[in-house]
């Protein structure tokens, strides 16, 4: 009888502990289908500048905010589910929001934040705690303080880039990922400078083709 008992209670036991496990496993679909993710963020820096790439293909709905205390929010819809993902970075110093910029891809936005006073950060979170696990070191970027160039060892591919501070505060930065497809194709156009420089070639060669015409009489 005693040994029945001892059964018994086992059987409670793993049937508790199966119960708590579901419990688990329930609670962790709820927060992956009603709450937030956070999308894969990469930094770099110069002595001057922060580069923050946020990196969520396909997204829709993006809206970005930089405060001059260093508090960088954005959030946006993506994937098949439309889910949403949030990101909020205290960063470790303050920034110059109306000189920082930014950009929008089809892959996630690029931003370069200017900071407040010049000076190698020691990381780029603010606080003791360990950093994030979405949060990595872009080593495409990155160089070390004592190689510091400033840009001109970074490619940036021809990026359209858009103020932080010109967005305002009544659309909070918003923008549609898929809309740069346009943008894109648009910076592959001349800029102001290479236009002038192809209207000044055509006045030249308009101008050639005048002087051969007003020279070929005299020949």
């Amino acid at each position: 009888m005693k040994g029945v008992q001892i059964w018994v209670h086992q059987v409670e036991v793993c049937i508790l502990f199966n119960c708590i496990f579901y419990l688990i496993c329930l609670y962790l679909i709820v927060l992956g289908i009603f709450f937030s993710r956070h999308p894969e963020v990469k930094w770099a820096q110069r002595n001057d500048k922060v580069f923050i790439t946020v990196q969520l293909p396909d997204s829709k709905n993006a809206k970005v905010n930089l405060e001059p205390d260093g508090a960088f929010t954005f959030s946006a819809n993506a994937g098949a589910d439309n889910k949403l993902y949030e990101l909020k970075l205290d960063l470790y110093d303050k920034v110059k929001v109306e000189e920082s910029k930014i950009n929008y891809g089809v892959r996630g936005i690029f931003c370069i934040l200017e900071k407040a006073e010049i000076g190698w950060w020691k990381k780029l979170l603010r606080g003791d705690g360990k950093a994030p696990h979405y949060l990595k070191v872009d080593w495409d970027k990155w160089v070390d303080e004592d190689e510091d160039n400033g840009l001109g060892d970074l490619d940036l591919g021809g990026m359209d880039f858009s103020n932080f501070g010109g967005m305002g505060m009544d659309d909070g930065g918003m923008a549609d990922f898929e809309d740069s497809d346009e943008e894109d194709q648009e910076v592959a156009k001349p800029t102001g400078g290479d236009t002038t420089m192809v209207e000044g070639d055509a006045i030249k060669a308009e101008a050639g083709t005048s002087e051969k015409k007003e020279a070929a009489p005299s020949t």
